[in-house]
């Protein structure tokens, strides 16, 4: 595992005095994803399970459908790059790559029109698997305790995988909150994890963007410590899944289906 973290020699003002310490700082450096000789992305993120993190990509961006379309991913050629070569039988659809990179700020839709994209790919999620609220409740103390490289800098973001006992089966960090997710997303496709059976939860607030990686992988509950936007909310609730957010025991915000709350 490359390290997520970086020392400096800083100046730290205290008690009207400058001195200089030592202080950890998240690392952070670019990858360029490309599929089959096609460049599609660069994302910013804390290296790390960059294999887990493409695989992510390409199923929440809709490029994919699973990792059995992808042959193979390779890491070791350049620094920084990811080459991705799909199964034979795939085709990279190109007009849909220019079309459908729904997390991209540049992408061209948003809204009312996003929601209606992403439907056309995957369909709401059923209702079926739920959770107790108490276990629920537990998960801000239980994903702090778990991340270690926040605790030393102070500056990444966190996704994991959470089952109905509460039990994390994956977490990874990063300074993108969606890389984090893609990551833990790309690592339970490759090891084939019912993720229709787990709850996502994150560290910092719930954005669209977020809702539609949940979705495209099936995932029924997303939680988070801070606040959801609006367009959260909306795709949320046409998409059958479970929003909670403000998660600051003893009380939490259920902003769409609450019935999957035991």
């Amino acid at each position: 595992m490359p390290e997520q973290s970086q020392s400096y020699q800083i100046w730290k003002y205290s008690a009207g005095e400058l001195s200089k310490v030592s202080d950890s700082v998240a690392r952070e450096e670019p990858l360029q994803i490309t599929v089959d000789g096609t460049p599609v992305a660069v994302v910013m993120r804390t290296p790390g399970c960059d294999a887990d993190l493409v695989a992510g990509f390409l199923i929440t961006e809709g490029l994919v459908d699973s990792t059995a379309e992808i042959r193979r991913i390779d890491l070791e050629q350049k620094k920084n790059h990811a080459l991705a070569f799909l199964a034979d039988e795939v085709v990279l659809d190109h007009e849909k790559l220019s079309r459908n990179l729904f997390s991209a700020s540049s992408c061209g839709i948003c809204g009312k029109a996003s929601i209606e994209a992403i439907h056309q790919q995957a369909a709401p999620v059923e209702v079926g698997f739920t959770m107790k609220a108490e276990v629920i409740l537990v998960l801000p103390k239980t994903l702090h305790e778990a991340q270690t490289t926040f605790q030393s800098t102070g500056g990444l973001h966190a996704a994991a995988l959470v089952n109905d006992n509460g039990e994390i089966l994956a977490l990874r960090e990063d300074v993108g909150r969606h890389n984090a997710i893609d990551k833990v997303i790309g690592w339970a496709a490759m090891e084939n994890v019912d993720l229709s059976r787990t709850l996502l939860q994150v560290s910092g607030r719930v954005s669209f963007e977020v809702m539609q990686k949940a979705l495209m992988a099936r995932i029924p509950i997303v939680s988070a410590i801070s606040a959801p936007s609006s367009l959260a909310v909306e795709f949320a609730d046409q998409s059958g899944q479970t929003l909670i957010g403000f998660l600051r025991p003893p009380k939490m915000n259920v902003y769409s289906h609450p019935e999957r709350i035991g």
